[in-house]
């Protein structure tokens, strides 16, 4: 039971992420019928599975909320702000309910008591409404029953979620009256009989006054692993008529099914004629049954088992490159041969493996939406957020500590960037904010825009502010791009009154530490009064790149081949004499930096170098290093805690001879180096 239990749980914590995203559609579309079913069948799901798996609170409070919804699809109860409020917060306290069980701490007891009162406020008021409309308007007038048959022909595998179709047959005697008829001819001798199967199908009349709607959600959670088909077969009780239950009782222990058209031909000899007309009637309208293919197009696997095949997968890529190395240092042409198809599948499987870790960005949106709704509400501001690139795809451990500093980034958006309503009508501006969230392919890179239409950043403010703060020196020479990234500085965020500068410094410097944490890194600009762009730029996976492996004096190094623009020859003598470190290659002037001087690595004695050209910000920055070996699938491994805080090797690899390679991060290098070669131009420099 307790593997059936964790399935639930994961399939309850998808119907909340769901029902969320659609009740914050249903707010901008609240008379969208489509909707409002997609939101009431979230319900469902999730108020049947919690009752199937003990989680009564969960199913209980569910069942309130379900009622509500019910009502708005009937018509006589309305979406607005107030019921959307209560609705959100409901689910926020489902997720506790989830998590907590049975063992809910105080807060959520006071929460969940609250929350069931305002429900039940919501539907008493509703109720109530509804009763004083009805006897105004039709006195007299009652719901009238009409009689349905159902067949209910369930896969034999629908035990294997944990679904009992006991549980359904109760959930639609508490429709009305029911009839129901169990069929096993296709039970199979003792010894052939499996426990773990279903061979029973069913037959039911059902007399309600429930619409065919209410039929249909019973059958919700299990519409995909049976034959469904619900039919009206009379407009009147027949289960009430002595007859038509004596033909059942005579025609029923056949041990087969009775079939739609004998049904309909019992209930004729039952009815009077009056009666027999409006069933006709109502039979022409009746819906066509459900009917799902047994097509099975997509499969639920748990994160850690794609963890563990990354793994494998990773320690594959390391063996085939032994393998390869030991099939080039052999002269057994059969060995080569094996080793390049190996090579190939290798390559074929990682692809394959990377195609399935990822995840569409758009999983990320609904927790976004949510914070902008909120939060532009309990700050009187009108915000609106708008999602472009939305299946962008990235690796799920990227995207799982990505949330987070984009939740910041948005938090600060709203809070300091987006003016007043007010604010913005007196600078000729819409009163509602837009805040756009791009996501796309930059090469092998995924970058995700934040943009906002505020207030911007005043890089006069900025600078002024660091240099009050110390951060730099009032003779400081900075471009505006350096400017505006001081924010990004733990000095300069921590202090209380950096809303001075419009606030956005608030614990930047901590969303760029844990995007380096994920080999990302975040670009800003901004321009007084028209806005902020923050640009967040990330690996498309975290485990196994494409590199250039390179050589410098005994140490090979890894270049990520999404960087590299172009390999050049040299002779040494040409870079060690040029002047500012600049080079004419294909008659263009490149500046470049010599790794070996960089390192701290002894000058070469060879005569020729190469010169790896990559690219950075739109820029051409060449590498010079001594030889070039050639492309290589590189598994990255982390430096450990004492690496942690260097930031121009992003990690190390494993080579087939069992040595190891560093893996360079060249835009933090170029960065790195740059900064240095200023600081000692600005200390050489006659004073």
């Amino acid at each position: 039971m307790d593997k059936f239990k964790k399935k639930f749980l994961e399939e309850a914590t998808d119907n909340l992420a769901e029902l969320e995203e659609a009740l914050l559609k249903l707010e901008q579309a609240p008379n969208d019928t489509g909707l409002i079913e997609r939101v009431f069948r979230y319900m469902h799901s999730i108020k049947g599975g919690g009752s199937m798996f003990g989680f009564a609170r969960l199913s209980d409070f569910t069942h309130h909320l379900e009622n509500i919804y019910d009502r708005i699809r009937e018509g006589t109860l309305s979406v607005n702000q107030g019921l959307l409020d209560v609705t959100l917060q409901s689910v926020d306290h489902m997720k506790n309910l989830l998590q907590e069980d049975d063992q809910l701490s105080s807060e959520t007891e006071i929460k969940h008591k609250n929350l069931t009162v305002q429900m039940m406020q919501l539907l008493e008021a509703r109720e109530q409404k509804g009763v004083e409309e009805t006897a105004k308007n039709h006195p007299g007038q009652e719901k009238k029953q009409k009689t349905f048959y159902i067949s209910f022909d369930p896969a034999e595998e629908i035990f294997d979620n944990g679904t009992n179709p006991l549980f359904l047959m109760d959930e639609l005697a508490g429709l009305g009256d029911i009839y129901p008829m169990p069929f096993t001819e296709r039970v199979p001798l003792l010894e052939e009989i499996n426990p773990r199967k279903c061979y029973t199908h069913w037959e039911i009349i059902l007399s309600s006054i429930e619409e065919e709607q209410a039929i249909h959600d019973v059958f919700i959670f299990v519409e995909d692993q049976a034959h469904i088909d619900i039919r009206l077969l009379a407009d009147t009780n027949l289960l009430a008529n002595e007859s038509f239950r004596k033909a059942l009782d005579g025609k029923w222990g056949q041990d087969q099914g009775l079939g739609l058209d004998a049904l309909k031909a019992m209930a004729a000899g039952s009815m009077s004629e009056k009666e027999q007309t409006g069933t006709k009637e109502e039979s022409k309208s009746a819906a066509d049954p459900i009917r799902k293919d047994d097509v099975l197009s997509s499969i639920r696997v748990g994160s850690e088992k794609i963890d563990h095949m990354m793994n494998l997968v990773s320690e594959l890529v390391t063996t085939q490159a032994r393998l390869s190395l030991h099939a080039e240092q052999s002269e057994d042409n059969e060995m080569a041969a094996i080793a390049e198809n190996v090579q190939k599948l290798t390559r074929q499987l990682r692809d394959n493996a990377f195609d399935i870790a990822l995840v569409p960005v758009e999983t990320m949106l609904t927790r976004f939406q949510r914070l902008v709704r909120d939060l532009s509400n309990s700050l009187n501001k009108k915000v609106r957020l708008v999602t472009e690139g939305a299946e962008t795809e990235l690796d799920k451990n990227i995207i799982e500590k990505l949330t987070d500093p984009l939740l910041h980034i948005l938090r600060n958006s709203i809070d300091h960037g987006i003016e007043t309503p007010e604010e913005r009508l007196r600078s000729g501006k819409p009163e509602e904010g837009k805040i756009t969230l791009k996501a796309y392919y930059s090469g092998a890179s995924v970058h995700i825009q934040v943009h906002d239409d505020g207030r911007g950043l005043d890089a006069e403010k900025i600078k002024n502010k660091a240099v009050e703060r110390q951060i730099i020196s009032p003779e400081s020479v900075l471009s505006r791009k350096e400017i505006l990234e001081l924010i990004l500085l733990p000095g300069f965020s921590t202090s209380s009154n950096v809303t001075d500068v419009s606030g956005r410094g608030v614990g930047m410097d901590v969303v760029k530490r844990n995007l380096a944490d994920i080999r990302g890194d975040v670009e800003i600009d901004s321009e007084p009064g028209s806005g902020t762009t923050l640009t967040v730029k990330l690996p498309l996976t975290l485990s196994i790149i494409d590199g250039l492996l390179v050589q410098m004096a005994d140490n090979q190094y890894v270049i990520p081949l999404s960087a590299v623009d172009k390999i050049y020859a040299a002779r040494h003598s040409d870079v060690v004499d040029t002047f500012n470190n600049l080079i004419v290659l294909d008659g263009e002037r490149i500046p470049f930096f010599y790794l070996r001087e960089e390192f701290g690595l002894p000058e070469s004695d060879s005569e020729t170098e190469e010169i790896v050209v990559v690219q950075y910000d739109n820029n051409r920055i060449g590498m010079v290093v001594d030889t070039v070996i050639g492309e290589y699938q590189a598994v990255l491994k982390s430096l450990g805690k004492m690496y942690k805080y260097q930031d121009i090797i992003s990690g190390a690899t494993i080579l087939g001879d069992g040595t190891v390679a560093l893996v360079m991060d060249t835009n933090k290098m170029i960065e790195r180096f740059s900064e240095e070669q200023k600081k000692k131009i600005y200390v050489e420099s006659p004073k």
